[in-house]
């Protein structure tokens, strides 16, 4: 009896299959209801007492490495279907179409920006995200006791000298200063860091955009109408802004500009604290003394700059309530902006 069953081990360990004909026949022989093995029990109740125990064993044996035979066998034959396929696909089959991703609405928003400032002369420029202080505060006019300079503020590299994740993206403005003469029109996009606790409103990672016009007799009415023009284009023709003075270090006049609240039109609610205004950017005339320590003469030009974070304005456009979702990755909250391609 031993003979036979190693026998039929080896019939099962050697079989081969090259159709679902060939797999469905090892399948009743082996493995189905009425099957060699389930026969092979059978005869168990012919056997001496003494003699059961070591044949069941042999029988289970058996039994075991049928089912694992056929579990590769399956495998085995979906792989040389799937090889087979990619040799000899069919070609009548109609194509499978691209999945299309979408814009993520940080990168949309960035992008509507920089066109709405392109299409009055503004160009773009970049720099590192990793600055010394005096591109990130000395030649902006920090003074040496301002709080940004302080560790609650700002990620420091190095003490001394400074080195620093830049917490503004006016460092930029600042090389684009000491490297090019004016005329200057660009505007400064670009990923920056500051040390805050982490919560719907706030983040250590955000990103900005930054503007800067310098020319010969530029004032503040220069300022206010391209900002102006900036709000009605990102918001719609029927925003209202005003300007609120305010300071700045490297601006003198400075002002902060607020819109008319979107959720509520104006007339005051959660949002807008129930002022019927929601803040979007600070401005101002450049400081003098940031003209002259990037090597500008501030008594031939001058200038206005501004800041906005993306974060904010993509908030205010969207009605978005949290700005961790940014960040989280959530593809359910990225598919509602598919539409933005």
């Amino acid at each position: 009896m031993a003979v036979n069953l190693q026998a039929i081990k080896d019939e099962i360990l050697g079989y081969t299959v090259s159709t679902e004909e060939d797999l469905e026949q090892f399948r009743r022989q082996y493995i189905g209801r009425n099957n060699m093995i389930a026969a092979l029990f059978a005869e168990m109740k012919n056997l001496p007492a003494e003699e059961r125990k070591a044949y069941g064993q042999q029988i289970n044996e058996l039994k075991d490495a049928a089912t694992e035979k056929f579990s590769a066998l399956i495998a085995q034959l979906e792989a040389n279907g799937q090889q087979q396929q990619e040799e000899h696909p069919d070609l009548t089959l109609p194509p499978r179409p691209d999945a299309l991703g979408g814009i993520h609405p940080i990168t949309a928003t960035r992008r509507q920006i920089i066109r709405i400032f392109e299409r009055v002369g503004f160009n773009v420029s970049e720099g590192p995200e990793i600055e010394d202080d005096w591109h990130n505060f000395s030649a902006l006019n920090f003074p040496e006791n301002h709080p940004a300079r302080e560790m609650q503020d700002t990620f420091f590299i190095e003490k001394k000298p400074d080195i620093a994740l830049r917490t503004h993206t006016s460092s930029v403005q600042v090389r684009v200063m000491e490297g090019q003469k004016p005329p200057i029109r660009t505007l400064s996009p670009g990923r920056v860091y500051r040390n805050e606790a982490i919560s719907a409103r706030a983040h250590c990672v955000f990103h900005q955009v930054e503007g800067l016009f310098i020319d010969k007799g530029v004032s503040f009415a220069d300022l206010k109408q391209t900002l102006y023009y900036f709000a009605k284009e990102m918001f719609g023709q029927n925003i209202k802004v005003r300007f609120r003075p305010s300071y700045f270090p490297f601006t003198e006049p400075s002002a902060e500009m607020d819109i008319s609240c979107l959720i509520c039109g104006g007339t005051g609610c959660n949002v807008c604290k129930h002022s019927g205004w929601v803040e979007i950017l600070g401005s101002g005339m450049v400081d003098p003394a940031v003209l002259q320590n990037c090597g500008i003469d501030p008594e031939e030009y001058s200038g206005f700059a501004f800041g906005m974070g993306i974060e904010r304005i993509t908030m205010l456009k969207y009605g978005i309530k949290d700005l961790r979702l940014f960040t989280e990755n959530d593809v359910r909250f990225l598919r509602q902006f598919r539409s933005l391609i």
